[in-house]
C-alpha cells in the first residue's frame, strides 16, 4: 500500500482531497452544475428540436403552397401564350382591315372630292339661274322687289365657299344689292289698288245729261202766298221766268248721252285706267300718264264736277298723275361675266374626267 502511494503521489493526493469535507462539498456542486448544464443542454436539445420540426412542416407547407401556384402560374403562362397567339391572329387581321380602310379612306377621299366639285357647279347653276331671274326681273318688268330678293337668296348659296372667285363673285352680288336697296321705290301695290278702287267708282258717278233743270227749279220754288192776289202775282212771275232761260257759252253743252253710249263712256273711262294698271306695272310712265289724263278729261267732260264723289275721284286721279313711278334701274351685267368665268374654272377638269373614263 505503501509502494503504491509512493508510486502515484497524485492518486495519493486526490485521496487525501475527498477525504477532505470541503473538497467533497465543492465536488458535489461540481456535479450538480454539470447535471443542471446537462438537463439545460438536454431541454435546448428537445425545444430546437422542436423548432426544427416546426420549421419542416412550415417549410413543407410553403412548398406546397409554392408548388401550387407555380402550377397556376404555368396555367396562366399557358393561358398567356394561347392569348398572345390570339392576340397577334387578331393583330394581323386588325392589319388588313387597317389597309383596307385605308384604301377605302382614299377612295372615300377622292369621291367626296368629286362630290365637291359637283356641289359646286350645283351651286353655281342655281345662282346663275337666280341671277337670271333677276335681270329678268329688272329689264323686262322693272320689278326690283322680286330681283332683289333673287340676288339675296344668290348670296346665300355663296356663304359656304371661300375661294378667289366665290368670294369675287359674292362682293359683286352685294354691290348689287346696295344699289338696288338705294332706290327710290314707288308702291306699285298700292297705286295699282286705287287705280282698281276708280274703275269700280265710275258706274257710281252722274252724268250731266242725267240733270234735269226743270226738276231742280221745282225743287227750288218758293212756297206760295195764302193771299189770291199776292198768289196770282208769284204764279205769273214763275211763268216769266221759265219763259227765260241762262246758259254760259264759255263751254260746251254736254250732249244728251243714250243709256247705251253713257255704259260705252264709262267703260271707254274703265279702259283708260286698266291701262294705266297695265302701264304701271311696266314702269311706262309716259302711257300711264297720259291714260290717266285722259280719263281725267272725260270724266270733266261729261260728270257733274259738283258731285262729291265725281270731285273726289278726279283729286285722286290727280295725285296718282303726279306720281313718278320709273326709276332707271342698275345692271347686274358685272355679275353674270364674273359668273360665266367661275364656271369655266370647270370645264377643264371635266374635260380631263371625261379623257381618263373613256380610256380602256
Amino acid at each position: 500500500m505503501t509502494e503504491e502511494t509512493n508510486q502515484n503521489p497524485e492518486t495519493a493526493i486526490k485521496l487525501e482531497s475527498l477525504s477532505d469535507p470541503k473538497s467533497s462539498r465543492t465536488l458535489k456542486i461540481a456535479l450538480g452544475i454539470s447535471l443542471a448544464s446537462l438537463l439545460a443542454v438536454g431541454l435546448l436539445w428537445l425545444d430546437s428540436a422542436k423548432n426544427n420540426q416546426n420549421v419542416e412542416h412550415a417549410l413543407a407547407s410553403k412548398l406546397d403552397t409554392f408548388n401550387e401556384k407555380n402550377q397556376q402560374s404555368l396555367a396562366l403562362a399557358k393561358n398567356a401564350d394561347t392569348r398572345s397567339s390570339e392576340i397577334a391572329a387578331r393583330a394581323e387581321i386588325l392589319e388588313e382591315k387597317y389597309n383596307e380602310s385605308f384604301d377605302q379612306q382614299a377612295a372615300l377621299k377622292a369621291l367626296y372630292q368629286e362630290l365637291a366639285n359637283n356641289r359646286e357647279e350645283r351651286m353655281l347653276s342655281d345662282v346663275e339661274q337666280l341671277l337670271v331671274i333677276a335681270n329678268q326681273q329688272l329689264q323686262l318688268a322693272g320689278n326690283i322687289k322680286p330681283a332683289l330678293l333673287a340676288l339675296q337668296a344668290a348670296e346665300t348659296k355663296l356663304l359656304g365657299y371661300d375661294t378667289q372667285k366665290a368670294v369675287q363673285l359674292r362682293k359683286s352680288i352685294e354691290n348689287d344689292i346696295q344699289r338696288l336697296q338705294k332706290l327710290p321705290l314707288a308702291d306699285i301695290t298700292s297705286i295699282s289698288l286705287k287705280l282698281a278702287s276708280l274703275t269700280q267708282r265710275i258706274d257710281q258717278l252722274a252724268l250731266l245729261s242725267d240733270h234735269r233743270p226743270s226738276e231742280r227749279q221745282n225743287s227750288n220754288a218758293p212756297e206760295l202766298s195764302n193771299n189770291p192776289w199776292r198768289r196770282f202775282a208769284q204764279e205769273i212771275w214763275q211763268d216769266i221766268k221759265g219763259m227765260i232761260r241762262i246758259e254760259r257759252i264759255d263751254h260746251p253743252e254736254p250732249p244728251l248721252l243714250a243709256p247705251e253710249q253713257s255704259f260705252f263712256l264709262r267703260e271707254n273711262i274703265k279702259l283708260h285706267l286698266l291701262t294705266a294698271r297695265i302701264a304701271l306695272l311696266r314702269h311706262d310712265e309716259v302711257t300711264y300718264k297720259a291714260d290717266l289724263e285722259a280719263a281725267q278729261s272725260a270724266i270733266n267732260l261729261n260728270f257733274d264736277v259738283r258731285e262729291s264723289l265725281t270731285k273726289n275721284t278726279l283729286d285722286e286721279i290727280k295725285n296718282l298723275t303726279n306720281d313718278h313711278i320709273a326709276t332707271e334701274l342698275p345692271d347686274i351685267e358685272p355679275s353674270l361675266r364674273i359668273l360665266n368665268q367661275y364656271k369655266l374654272s370647270f370645264v377643264p377638269s371635266a374635260n380631263r374626267e371625261a379623257k381618263v373614263r373613256k380610256q380602256p
